[in-house]
């Protein structure tokens, strides 16, 4: 049983989009799981494995309790019955209350595709009659989460809520780094230089953070969207956990 599970279309989505919020999270005892639908096997620097093991030593910054990764086809997330099964036996698997996906559209293609296949493969997942067996050969029991949340990635949107990562950006942007083929690098070696490795773009993660921090009254925060509005509420215990400076 997972409390959050993280979905990214690649490694290192998670980590730059909501890794500050992870940490957060663990640090407050939940049990957080990343799973990632493709290796980045088309991206222009690094390989699969290597982003594996990247992967790896970014969820051991975090604290993760599992991170596993899909080995989808990168560039081709179809919403497809095909591509919903894997996703839905990871549901099933973990069983969280509470799912972060990627951002409804964005920059990269892949994101906005990845988002709209994990919406219904998430929906899917709750179905009886769509069965699955776990690695056993055991079949599963339906499971839906009880809330969708989208996380922010390149381009910005207007957030439902944002999350005080003040006391983990540290942690976040050790996360980043830990993909070293792919952020803040200063010298490109033999591979292309990309929009993502320009140390600048790692510059700006930091001053998006700071942005979103101010909005919501904390040095430093993560913006994300409610997936089917409104959120939901018994309580005022959301307003009551914080005090922040505005």
């Amino acid at each position: 049983m997972i409390d959050i599970l993280a979905f990214g279309a690649h490694p290192d989505d998670t980590e730059l989009s909501c890794s500050g919020t992870l940490a957060g999270l663990v640090q407050q005892g939940k049990k957080v799981a990343v799973v990632d639908l493709t290796r980045g096997e088309m991206g222009s620097r690094g390989t699969p494995k290597i982003r594996m093991k990247e992967a790896a030593k970014a969820a051991d910054i975090l604290g993760l309790a599992a991170r596993e990764n899909l080995g989808l086809t990168d560039t081709q997330l179809e919403n497809t019955r095909e591509l919903h099964l894997p996703i839905i036996q990871a549901v099933r698997k973990y069983r969280p209350h509470v799912c972060l996906i990627t951002a409804p559209s964005d920059r990269h293609p892949d994101h906005g595709d990845a988002s709209r296949l994990l919406v219904d493969a998430i929906f899917y997942s709750g179905l009886v009659k769509i069965e699955t067996k776990d690695k056993n050969g055991n079949l599963q029991e339906p499971h839906r989460p009880a809330h969708i949340i989208h996380y922010m990635q390149d381009r910005p949107f207007e957030p439902d809520f944002v999350f005080d990562i003040t006391n983990t950006l540290e942690i976040k942007e050790k996360a980043i780094q830990a993909f070293a083929t792919q952020f803040n690098v200063a010298d490109p070696g033999d591979e292309p230089e990309t929009y993502i490795s320009d140390p600048n773009f790692f510059e700006a993660l930091r001053a998006r953070a700071k942005y979103f921090g101010h909005l919501g009254g904390f040095e430093y925060a993560e913006g994300f969207l409610y997936h089917g509005k409104p959120i939901p509420m018994t309580g005022f215990d959301l307003f009551m956990s914080t005090k922040p400076k505005r």
